[in-house]
C-alpha cells in the first residue's frame, strides 16, 4: 500500500514539471515567426534612417525566432538561416556565422546560405589561413570537401547498384565493358563510402564552435593569469574546433592549427543535442 501511495505522490509532484515543459502550439509558432519577420522588415526599412532604431527591431526579430527554437523546440535550417541574417544586419558577425553554421547542418545544399556564410566570413576581422597540408588535402580529395553529404550518399548508392548490375550482366555475358564497368563503379563506391564513413567519424569527434565576444585575449592556460598566446586579441566570428573544456575555459584549435585557451562565455559550440528534420 505504501508503495502505491509513494507512486501517486511522485506522479502529482511531476505534473507541474510536465506542464512547464509543454511546447508552443502551431498557432503560437506561426505568430512568433510572422511577427519576427515583420520586425526584421521594419528594421530593414529603418536601417538607413536610424541604426539604433533598426537594431531595436532586429533584436525583437531575433528574440521571436529564438523563442520558437527554445520554447517551441523547433530547430531547422530555415530558422537558423533567418536568425543568421538578423545577426548579420546587426553587425554581430560571431552570432551570424554561428547560426549560418547551425543552418548548414540541416540545409547544406542551400545556395543562399552558402553565399551568406562565405560573405560573413570575409567580413570578420580575423582571417586565419588554413595550413598548406589542409589545402592540399582539400584539393586531392575534392569529392569529400566540395560535394555535399546528400549528393555523396546518392553517388554511393548509384555506383554500388551499378557495380552489382555489371556483375549480374557479366554472369551471362563476359564482355570487356562489363569488366571495366565493375572495376570503375567498385572504385567509385569505395571512394564515396570511405568519404561518408570519414565524415560520420568526424561528426562525433570534432566539435566546432565560433567566438561571439567582440574580442578576447587567448591564453596559454585555463586562467586569466596565464600569458596571452598571441600579440593581438581574437575577434568575433573566429571559428575553431574544441579540443578540451576545463571548468570555465575552452582549449581550442584555430583554422591555422594554432591552439589556445579562451573563456567559455566568449564562444558557443555549433553542435547540440537535437533532432534534425
Amino acid at each position: 500500500m505504501k508503495k502505491y501511495i509513494f507512486i501517486l505522490i511522485l506522479f502529482f509532484n511531476l505534473i507541474p514539471h510536465f506542464i512547464s515543459c509543454e511546447t508552443l502550439n502551431k498557432m503560437e509558432i506561426n505568430d512568433l515567426f510572422n511577427n519576427g519577420k515583420q520586425y526584421f522588415q521594419k528594421g530593414n526599412e529603418l536601417a538607413e534612417k536610424s541604426s539604433s532604431e533598426s537594431k531595436r527591431y532586429y533584436q525583437k526579430a531575433a528574440m521571436h525566432l529564438k523563442k520558437i527554437i527554445n520554447d517551441g523546440n523547433i530547430k531547422n535550417g530555415k530558422l537558423y538561416y533567418n536568425l543568421g541574417n538578423i545577426y548579420f544586419r546587426m553587425d554581430d558577425i560571431g552570432n551570424a556565422i554561428l547560426n549560418y553554421r547551425k543552418a548548414l547542418q540541416y540545409i547544406p545544399n542551400d545556395t543562399n546560405l552558402q553565399q551568406n556564410l562565405k560573405f560573413a566570413r570575409t567580413s570578420r576581422k580575423d582571417q586565419f589561413e588554413e595550413i598548406q597540408k589542409t589545402k592540399i588535402l582539400k584539393t586531392l580529395f575534392f569529392w569529400h570537401y566540395d560535394i555535399s553529404n546528400h549528393l555523396r550518399i546518392m553517388f554511393f548508392i548509384s555506383f554500388f547498384l551499378l557495380f552489382w548490375l555489371f556483375a549480374l550482366i557479366r554472369i551471362f555475358r563476359k564482355h570487356p565493358i562489363t569488366k571495366w564497368g565493375m572495376f570503375i563503379t567498385l572504385i567509385l563506391s569505395i571512394l564515396f563510402g570511405i568519404s561518408l564513413i570519414a565524415e560520420e567519424i568526424s561528426i562525433h569527434r570534432i566539435i566546432p564552435g565560433v567566438i561571439i565576444s567582440p574580442e578576447i585575449i587567448a591564453r596559454k592556460g585555463n586562467s586569466s593569469t596565464y600569458e596571452p598566446t598571441f600579440k593581438e586579441p581574437i575577434h568575433s566570428g573566429t571559428e575553431f574546433n574544441l579540443i578540451e573544456q576545463r571548468q570555465k575555459w575552452y582549449y581550442i584549435k584555430l583554422l591555422d592549427s594554432r591552439t589556445c585557451w579562451i573563456p567559455k562565455t566568449s564562444a558557443k559550440l555549433i553542435k547540440e543535442e537535437e533532432t534534425m528534420f
